[in-house]
């Protein structure tokens, strides 16, 4: 078996940990997968964030009406991550709250799918 390319992902302050790690720590990932989540920091943090995604595909699911984590958070997310290089997938589901749908997971599947099929994984 080829040396395995990471995937990260993470659900409410798992997915914030994950998309500022990722964010920080900029370079071809497998997949980052951020269900409910966003970037840390308050209004008007700079996103001066270095690195390169190399197209590293980005799945953001999140609703509209997350009491945790505003839509334009996760826009501010998707923003970034394209200008670092990312193939950011952002799908914003009306009035779901704070949860994780069976639509999101479908995503993340086909992403971690795409990932252990290529030749990298084998």
């Amino acid at each position: 078996m080829g040396r395995l390319i990471p995937c990260i992902l993470g659900f409410s302050q798992g997915a914030c940990l994950t998309l500022e790690f990722a964010a920080r720590n900029a370079r071809r990932f497998g997949a980052v997968i951020g269900f409910s989540g966003g970037l840390i920091g308050p209004e008007g943090t700079p996103r001066d964030y270095t690195g390169s995604f190399e197209g590293t595909p980005v799945f953001l699911g999140s609703s509209d009406v997350d009491p945790h984590v505003p839509k334009r958070r996760v826009d501010e997310t998707a923003a970034a991550f394209t200008r670092l290089g990312a193939q950011v997938t952002k799908r914003i589901y009306p009035g779901m709250g704070h949860t994780v749908s069976a639509d999101e997971i479908a995503h993340a599947r086909v992403l971690l799918d795409t990932v252990l099929a290529s030749p990298a994984a084998r």
